[in-house]
């Protein structure tokens, strides 16, 4: 359905609406009746630009924080060509997180994806593009001589998305970013270990 630039807006703060109230709500709990509360639009708008209900705007909402996770990164996540840019890289990831405190879109979206149809191969995606920019980070300093050309960059990469998520999660439980910063750190140390001539 093509919208016009009123009807993007409207739909747009549908979805912003949702996934806010999704990030500090259980989603099993959530009801169209709360979304439409929250965003002051009618079940009549709710169903206009999502047709089937909660299940369409849950997986519209979990698009939505996949896309926000990995634009909270840039420019950095795109551009690990340096210490100092992976560094910067690894300080957005954990001041973006410490802002957010408990409350992680990315958990949201995947605690969405056993009861959002759809929501599975969302976060797969958004796995895999936030594993292909670490791994094109670490290509890309192996190719200038600063990363040891032994390194399985793809190994790594989801090394640093698990301990990135883990991490996550502890902070979740704890409030505390000490095993997010560990885990970075210690990745990042391990990819800094001196390059044999």
């Amino acid at each position: 359905m093509a919208l016009t630039a009123k009807g993007r807006a409207t739909r747009r703060r549908i979805v912003e609406g949702a996934a806010a109230h999704l990030r500090s709500e259980d989603p099993a709990g959530v009801t169209l009746d709360d979304i439409r509360a929250i965003t002051g639009t009618s079940k009549g708008q709710i169903f206009h630009y999502f047709p089937d209900g909660k299940e369409e705007l849950f997986l519209a909402v979990a698009r939505y924080e996949a896309d926000r996770v990995l634009d909270d990164q840039q420019p950095h996540l795109g551009a690990l060509t340096s210490w100092a840019a992976w560094r910067r890289w690894r300080d957005s990831v954990v001041a973006r997180y410490r802002a957010q405190g408990r409350s992680c879109p990315l958990g949201a979206l995947m605690s969405q994806a056993g009861s959002t149809p759809g929501a599975t191969e969302v976060v797969g995606a958004l796995l895999a593009r936030w594993q292909s920019h670490v791994r094109r980070g670490i290509i890309d300093m192996q190719q200038a001589g600063l990363v040891r050309a032994g390194v399985d960059a793809d190994r790594v990469a989801a090394a640093f998305i698990a301990g990135i998520q883990g991490g996550v999660q502890v902070l979740r439980s704890t409030g505390s970013v000490g095993h997010l910063e560990a885990s970075l750190d210690t990745l990042i140390d391990f990819l800094d270990l001196p390059v044999q001539n």
